[in-house]
């Protein structure tokens, strides 16, 4: 049965290690016969949750008109959702967090399945810790499936991941 998947990517390079991860993923899901939607969270205008729940009185919309409506509109559609970012200071891009706050309308979306894809230029997983740590709870608080996660070390510069065993595991 075909899936609506979801990727918010937070990567800010164009063609960085983190979007050759979301394109093979997305090869990946789409050989399957689902359906992909890859929103660039680096490259949209998305503020920050002002906390004022007008989402929950409201059929899941934000108050806020900006990039993140259109995302919020896939995403109440979408069966699964996966995140991709490189890590910054030991967590998620600043973009992709932003994404990340406004999804608070999705606690009263069905149960999905979601995925994550991370790159870190250390060479062990330590340094993602923050992000694990923020994706765990979030799955948790909202029943969601954890379909995996996916974390390729030691890419820090461009094309590191050329090759990587991480880009057949998506």
């Amino acid at each position: 049965m075909s899936k609506n998947i979801v990727i918010l990517s937070g990567s800010p390079r164009k063609n960085g290690n983190s979007k050759k991860l979301v394109a093979k993923f997305k090869e990946g899901a789409e050989s399957a016969g689902n359906t992909v939607t890859v929103f660039r969270t680096a490259h949209m205008k998305i503020g920050g949750c002002i906390g004022c729940e007008y989402c929950l009185k409201n059929e899941g919309k934000c108050s806020l008109k900006d990039d993140m409506t259109e995302i919020l509109d896939a995403l109440h559609k979408a069966d699964a959702v996966v995140w991709a970012s490189p890590i910054y200071y030991f967590s998620f891009t600043a973009q992709l967090k932003s994404a990340i706050d406004r999804m608070y309308p999705l606690i009263n979306d069905s149960a999905k399945r979601t995925a994550l894809l991370l790159t870190c230029a250390e060479e062990t997983s330590d340094t993602a810790a923050g992000a694990l740590a923020i994706y765990d709870r979030i799955v948790k608080y909202y029943e969601w499936d954890n379909a995996g996660i996916v974390i390729a070390t030691g890419v820090e510069f461009m094309n590191d991941i050329d090759g990587r065993d991480e880009l057949e595991q998506v």
